[in-house]
C-alpha cells in the first residue's frame, strides 16, 4: 500500500523537491542505478533507505528528473524497481523515489525496513 502510494506521486516529485513520505532510515547496500534511455550504469552504495526511495553515494549523479532503473543488493537479497532521481548534487550524491516496485520486491524491501526500525 505504501509503494502504491509512492507510485501515484512518482510523477510530481520529479517537478518538485524530493517529499519526505516516510521515514528515511541509515542503510548501506550496493546499488546499480541505470539510466532507462541512455542506459549508461552507475554503481555505488545506497544510503537512506525509506520504503518510497533512497540516497545514493556518487559524484558523478544523473541529473533531476532522470528515469532509472535500479537494483539494491543487501543481505543475499536483491531488490528491483524503477525510479526517478528526486536530487542531484555532486557533493551529496542523488536521492531516487520509485515509481515501480513489483510485489516480491516490496516485500523485500518492506523486510529491510523491518530489520532497521528494530535496531536499538
Amino acid at each position: 500500500m505504501v509503494i502504491a502510494l509512492a507510485q501515484k506521486y512518482g510523477e510530481s516529485v520529479s517537478e518538485h523537491e524530493y517529499p519526505r513520505l516516510a521515514p528515511r532510515y541509515p542503510f548501506v547496500a550496493d546499488i546499480q542505478v541505470t539510466d532507462v534511455q541512455s542506459e549508461i550504469q552507475i554503481t555505488g552504495q545506497a544510503k537512506d533507505l525509506s520504503l518510497f526511495g533512497c540516497g545514493v553515494n556518487t559524484s558523478k549523479p544523473f541529473p533531476k528528473g532522470t528515469r532509472v532503473r535500479i537494483k539494491l543488493s543487501h543481505g543475499g537479497a536483491d531488490v528491483a524497481a524503477l525510479a526517478r532521481v528526486a536530487y542531484a548534487r555532486p557533493e551529496l550524491g542523488m536521492g531516487v523515489v520509485f515509481t515501480r516496485v513489483e510485489p516480491e520486491d516490496e516485500r523485500i524491501l518492506g523486510g529491510w525496513i523491518a530489520e532497521l526500525t528494530s535496531i536499538p
